[in-house]
């Protein structure tokens, strides 16, 4: 018996195309499409426009299949993480964080991620696999019509989306281009380019890519002014250094919804968090600055976890880190950590991975380098007369 299609897996052009195999016209996707985003209905039986021919039709062959929910977590502070079921032993993370003018969902692209980043849980639990698009949708479909059931309304909660859960999203392009074009669309979502985030560690022929095919909000993680120091944090720097990262960053904003590239900072104690790594960035940022990149950074307190063997920067470091970019006229904020309490904030998700690529020895071999011996760069004369 064929297994039934996830309807989850279509963006609208792929459900039309999908119902032509049924013999239906292109208007029946879209109706069929918002029921299922707008108003989170997966029976068919209830979807009361669509021809009852084709709800027979779809009952046989498709399904709106959700991710079992493993648990549900709440913080004080009003943050939600859930732990998805997505088979083999694997288990993902969404979180969902409310504001006071905006609710943002973090989405995980991946069971697992392959890049290893330092300073990230999720990245020392190795890598399983990719999430399919209808695994990657599921997340925002469940979130977003749970809430709207638990807060008893039936406005549009989540305003934001940022793939900045588990995984490389840019590693999962071809998953994740659709399930971006479901929650822009206006018969989906209807989520403005400027308030969904892709967040990479920097791979960049698929920046090249997205900014053709679906040019949304980019945040880099970015975490040091170096290519020695940045290697030893985010490998995949090795392969696309710092300078070739930020070119592709300043041709991306021909096409960004935004004016700007969000690098994201991680403050790691005594790491990357000295004043010479400061006005190393400032030098960094003014020099591709002159060829057009127009950039924000946001400031990330590490959120420790046992196998890192890193401690987060006091936050007296982290205010003076940003002030020297402020003072160079590089917008520089501070994030507010939320959801540490249920180990929902930055960094910190780690569902459950069964890991193809052994990831503890290469952890293990790691070691052998120890971070705070990394030379940092050195201050010109210039620039110390500026460093207290």
């Amino acid at each position: 018996m064929t297994t039934p299609v996830n309807l989850l897996d279509f963006d609208l052009e792929g459900l039309a195309a999908y119902c032509e195999t049924l013999g239906e016209k292109r208007f029946r996707a879209t109706q069929l499409f918002r029921w299922i985003h707008q108003r989170g209905v997966a029976d068919f039986s209830q979807m009361s426009d669509l021809a009852k021919s084709l709800r027979e039709k779809l009952a046989g062959k498709a399904q709106v299949t959700a991710l079992p929910v493993i648990s549900q977590h709440e913080s004080a502070d009003g943050t939600i993480k859930w732990l998805f079921d997505v088979g083999g032993g694997n288990a993902i993370e969404g979180v969902f964080i409310p504001e006071d003018d905006r609710g943002t969902l973090c989405v995980s692209s991946q069971a697992g991620c392959a890049v290893g980043c330092r300073f990230c849980s999720t990245g020392h639990q190795g890598f399983s696999r990719n999430l399919t698009t209808a695994e990657i949708v599921a997340q925002l479909w469940f979130a977003e019509h749970f809430l709207r059931r638990h807060l008893k309304t039936e406005e549009r909660v989540i305003s934001n989306v940022v793939m900045m859960g588990m995984g490389e999203p840019l590693q999962n392009y071809d998953r994740l281009v659709p399930a971006l074009r479901t929650m822009l669309d206006d018969h989906g979502y209807g989520l403005s380019r400027r308030r969904v985030t892709v967040s990479t560690s920097g791979v960049v022929p698929m920046i090249e890519r997205l900014a053709r095919d679906c040019p949304v909000a980019l945040a880099v993680s970015l975490h040091a002014p170096t290519d020695e120091l940045r290697s030893h944090l985010v490998p995949l720097n090795r392969k696309y250094p710092i300078d070739e990262l930020l070119r592709t960053c300043t041709a991306y904003l021909a096409a960004a919804p935004r004016d700007f590239i969000t690098f994201e900072y991680c403050m790691l104690d005594g790491v990357n968090d000295q004043p010479e790594h400061a006005q190393a960035l400032i030098a960094l940022m003014r020099r591709h600055g002159a060829d057009g990149l127009r950039a924000k950074f946001n400031l990330i307190p590490f959120n420790p976890f046992p196998q890192s063997g890193l401690t987060r920067s006091p936050m007296a470091r982290v205010l003076a880190f940003g002030k020297l970019l402020n003072d160079a006229g590089i917008v520089t904020t501070v994030r507010k950590t939320r959801g540490d309490d249920i180990d929902a904030a930055c960094g910190q998700l780690a569902g459950d991975v069964q890991d193809r690529t052994r990831v503890q020895d290469r952890i293990a071999r790691q070691r052998t380098i120890v971070l705070h011996q990394v030379p940092t760069p050195p201050a010109t004369a210039a620039q110390r007369k500026v460093v207290p």
